[in-house]
């Protein structure tokens, strides 16, 4: 266990007038925090009634506190919360006392978390889904999150550990006893041991581009001629007027982005510019950006009208729809952001279609961990390779299943990390 010999302490809810307010404190002066506030610290994980009173006696706020021995709290460390009433007067008076107290600091961005990694009561892929989990906006989100803090990517990556240093045990024992009689040839248990972790690898290889779409946002762009309805569409999907609609064409310039959930998914819907050919140079660069973020998006929803060929070739898995379908006399396979016919189907169709993507999504979620992955695919794609040259590479193959491990280790903070550090916990807010 790693200890720090600073005593930090910060608001850990969200600042502002609000009915309760947490302060937090970490670090071997927490006994020291009590006795100067209140007196005696409360039983362990049993919440207590407490007057606060500062050095002169005065008193701050009646307060819940709560009491988390060493080892047996979120850092780590011994931690006291002090649950407030939420008014900024009374956060910053119990602030300021805190901080004019010996060997206590402000803790910064993160560090309690920091701490807990340090610890050992988390490890980076736990941090990670705990950040996810902070910014979740959507229930796939949170699931999401949820799985990774909850530790599910650091036991797959344990088991994986695992099984290789069994497999690269059993071949450095036959590299041991090279001049001996082996009884038993071990290739066997070691190519399936191989053979099974890489197979799990390429599985959540695969399923982390659709786990950082659920992270990020899924994209779907509305493309079409100029003045074929796709802004009164975009309009109609949001819910509000998103975007400057008229009957002139060309009127939008710019991509216009409207962020919306759709069965538990994070969504960005795209309103592009008109896709023709022109001489408006501002146009032109408009259309340019439309083309780029279609090719980018994830799914794409094509407006066109009576007899008009698209400009841009559809994927597999797009939407087509003809346009203004209140002016067709035949609305089958039509849509009209005007009235709203055929909308509800083609935000069921979107739904689903994003689902589907969203389903193969692995327990890896960052690109950080595919790499990791891929890594430690490769090495045991080498040593698979060098053990079927015979017992004289052993050694080599060895050696690729060592890398493959530290390619593991670094998923869950073990080695390769130190540089991460400072840009994860850059993200947090001071007081987690």
């Amino acid at each position: 266990m790693a200890y720090v010999a600073d005593t930090i302490f910060a608001l850990a809810t969200a600042p502002g007038k609000a009915g309760v307010a947490v302060v937090r404190v970490s670090g071997s002066r927490v006994a020291e925090v009590g006795r100067a506030l209140f007196g005696d610290l409360p039983k362990p994980r049993y919440a207590a009634l407490k007057l606060l009173k500062d050095r002169e006696g005065r008193r701050l706020d009646q307060a819940l506190a709560l009491y988390f021995p060493q080892n047996n709290s979120f850092t780590g460390e011994e931690v006291l919360e002090l649950h407030l009433h939420g008014s900024t007067a009374v956060v910053n008076a119990v602030l300021r006392v805190l901080s004019e107290m010996q060997g206590l600091r402000l803790a910064e961005a993160g560090e309690f978390t920091r701490r807990a990694l340090e610890n050992g009561c988390l490890d980076l892929a736990q941090v990670e889904g705990l950040a996810d989990l902070i910014d979740a906006e959507t229930e796939a989100q949170r699931r999401q999150a949820l799985r990774v803090l909850s530790g599910d990517l650091g036991n797959l990556a344990g088991k994986w550990r695992t099984d290789l240093i069994r497999a690269a045990a059993l071949i450095e024992a036959t590299i041991d006893f090279a001049d001996e009689d082996v009884p038993v040839d071990v290739t066997p248990e070691v190519t399936n041991l191989l053979t099974e972790v890489r197979a799990e690898l390429d599985r959540e290889i695969v399923g982390v581009e659709s786990a950082e779409r659920i992270r990020s946002g899924f994209e779907v762009a509305i493309l079409g001629a100029p003045n074929v309805g796709k802004s009164t569409l975009l309009n109609a999907l949001a819910g509000r007027e998103a975007a400057i609609t008229s009957e002139y064409a060309g009127t939008t310039r710019d991509v216009i982005e409207v962020r919306m959930e759709l069965n538990g998914l994070p969504v960005t819907l795209l309103d592009t510019a008109g896709l023709r050919e022109t001489d408006d140079h501002v146009e032109g660069i408009g259309i340019q950006r439309a083309r780029e973020r279609a090719e980018a998006a994830d799914l794409r929803v094509f407006l066109f009208a009576d007899g008009e060929v698209p400009d841009f070739v559809p994927m597999k898995n797009d939407v087509i729809r003809a346009a203004k379908a209140d002016t067709l006399d035949d609305p089958k396979d039509a849509i009209s952001g005007k009235t709203g016919l055929g909308v509800s189907e083609l935000v069921s169709e979107i739904t689903d279609k994003l689902s589907q993507q969203a389903g193969r999504s692995g327990t890896a979620t960052r690109e950080r961990h595919r790499i990791a992955m891929i890594r430690a695919s490769e090495s045991l794609d080498a040593a698979r390779a060098i053990l079927a040259l015979g017992p004289d590479s052993y050694d080599i193959g060895a050696e690729e299943l060592r890398t493959a491990i530290r390619a593991l280790d670094s998923i869950v903070g073990h080695v390769d990390v130190e540089n991460l550090l400072d840009e994860i916990f850059s993200s947090f807010c001071i007081g987690k």
